[in-house]
């Protein structure tokens, strides 16, 4: 667009040139930008989530031998999904972090209901 005689070159002089590959800040929005707000008030919606699905699990589940309260999946969707349809991802973002155990790498509603999902 730079070399299009019909853009407006004022608006692409004032964009920021882009990070080189490697740079810390590559594939980052610009520092106090909406976009970076957008994204970290996001990542605070999703990490409330995942505190929430934590307390569901407790009061839920069962503590087993080891002290680790499980539930199984089935319980946990049919008590989960009254607060939010995003059981799973919710779910996949928590085990991402270390905060639940569980196999396989995706649970289906049906197929995976005895699947124990153990908080840690």
């Amino acid at each position: 667009q730079r070399k299009n005689p019909f853009s407006n070159q004022a608006r692409l002089a004032s964009k920021a040139p882009h990070a080189p590959r490697g740079d810390a800040t590559y594939g980052r929005p610009p520092e106090g930008s909406r976009t970076e707000q957008r994204g970290k008030d996001a990542h605070s919606h999703v990490g409330k989530e995942v505190e929430e699905l934590c307390l569901v699990i407790r009061r839920t589940g069962e503590v087993g031998e080891d002290g680790h309260v499980s539930v199984t999946f089935g319980q946990l969707f049919e008590t989960y999904v009254t607060i939010s349809n995003k059981v799973v991802g919710i779910l996949l973002r928590a085990r991402k972090h270390g905060l639940v155990r569980f196999e396989g790498e995706m649970l289906w509603q049906g197929k995976d209901d005895d699947v124990v999902i153990t908080l840690l």
